[in-house]
């Protein structure tokens, strides 16, 4: 009697192979192209693109790819570019691991956002700003965003990934319930006859977005908190587009995703501006950034009948699809090309995105250090993250992060006390 693989539960010599070269290639760094392309109409479109800055102490590296569209001027942009990787990396302590790095990220990420926001603020300029900042560290992609400037993924094997927020209050229903109970109006423009025109804005400021960097004449609620959500893609890889709202005003997800394959990603991100422009004109900035992460090549498969099935999976990232190849049986038996959530948060409650309970490890804290402006404070002058202003707790350390007097008046007035 003759029993099949299946039934006895083994698993072919060519499956185990390919599960053990899968493993050896997500202990490799991968391979990091990137292109951009951008139409300027008021100037005020920056992008800001580091590849392999350095860790210390581990020396590993990772890669920064963010885009900043101001509003109201270019200061703030131009500011948060500037400033805001210094300000995140500041916040996180020194000699950690790198899995304790990428675990620290989260809460640094909201700590940096939110002291260039305090420290543009303190230079009294009115301009504002939308962020989406970019890390690739390995096969983890970390993403922090407020604003319109919106992120995708494609991985390899075909699936899409919506990796920031859209804090604009025409499409985000949660931020507009949000604002409206912090005592923010929100309607649209009122013309002379009484008709009401554009989209929804928040007043005071009229902006028709609920979280920014800056915006001095914006009410407080209108906050710096960024939507963070961080992803491991498999060592398949797989295609990060970040783009201004002038493109997405223009094209939708899909449009996007069609243009930018089977193209390199210079290309890929012109092609892209030059389409959005075509539809509706350049009415904006229109600014993209193709991102490709790509399995090292020393360790893809060369000749064997394997390479073909596998490269087919990772080629969908670029070309157009016509069928699947793989067998049933096949995909059965075989590691699936996955996209692993990590970790999201997009609440604007900053007490819950800093508090200690969501980071266990102790050495994520500095006891007598502000945890956003990173001030050093003496025993007694800062205020735990989760207390009442009025209420000083006696400080134990690394119980919860502490404020500083400034940066808890800060929190107050954003959540609109």
């Amino acid at each position: 009697m003759v029993v099949r693989q299946k039934e006895q539960g083994m698993v072919p010599l060519e499956v185990l192979l390919k599960r053990e070269l899968s493993r050896e290639r997500m202990e490799q760094q991968p391979d990091i192209l990137h292109g951009q392309a951008c139409q300027p109409r008021k100037g005020e479109d920056f992008t800001l693109v580091k590849i392999q800055c350095q860790r210390v102490p581990d020396d590993t590296t990772f890669s920064i790819f963010a885009l900043f569209d101001g509003h109201d001027g270019s200061a703030a942009a131009i500011y948060s570019k500037e400033n805001l990787l210094d300000n995140i990396l500041g916040a996180i302590p020194s000699n950690l691991s790198r899995e304790e790095w990428l675990a620290a990220l989260p809460r640094a990420l909201v700590s940096g956002f939110v002291k260039t926001d305090k420290e543009f603020l303190d230079r009294a300029q009115d301009s504002g700003t939308t962020a989406t900042f970019v890390i690739i560290d390995g096969w983890v992609v970390t993403v922090a965003s407020v604003g319109d400037s919106l992120c995708i993924l494609e991985s390899a094997e075909g699936s899409v990934h919506f990796l920031s927020a859209n804090h604009r209050l025409e499409v985000n229903e949660d931020e507009v319930k949000r604002v409206i109970a912090s005592g923010v109006r929100v309607r649209r423009l009122n013309t002379v006859g009484g008709a009401e025109v554009g989209p929804l804005r928040g007043w005071p400021g009229g902006l028709c977005l609920s979280r920014t960097i800056g915006d001095m004449n914006a009410s407080s609620v209108i906050v710096p908190i960024p939507h963070v959500k961080q992803i491991k893609l498999s060592n398949a890889g797989g295609r990060i587009i970040i783009a201004s709202d002038g493109v997405w005003d223009s094209l939708t997800t899909e449009m996007v995703l069609n243009l930018s394959r089977a193209l390199p990603t210079g290309i890929a991100a012109t092609r892209i501006v030059e389409e959005a422009i075509h539809l509706k004109g350049l009415k904006d900035d229109t600014t993209c950034i193709v991102v490709d992460i790509l399995p090292p090549e020393k360790l893809t498969p060369s000749v064997s009948p394997c390479k073909k099935q596998s490269m087919v999976k990772f080629k969908s990232v670029f070309c157009r699809r016509s069928c699947d190849s793989s067998a049933h049986y096949q995909r059965e038996l075989s590691e699936p090309d996955l996209v692993e959530d990590i970790f999201e948060d997009g609440s604007a409650v900053l007490a819950q995105r800093l508090s200690a309970a969501k980071y266990p490890m102790q050495n994520m804290f500095n006891q007598m250090i502000c945890v956003i402006c990173q001030v050093d404070m003496k025993p007694g002058e800062g205020t735990f993250i989760n207390a009442d202003s009025s209420k000083m707790k006696k400080l134990h350390p690394w119980s919860e992060p502490l404020l500083c007097k400034i940066c808890q008046a800060k929190k107050e007035a954003m959540e609109g006390k």
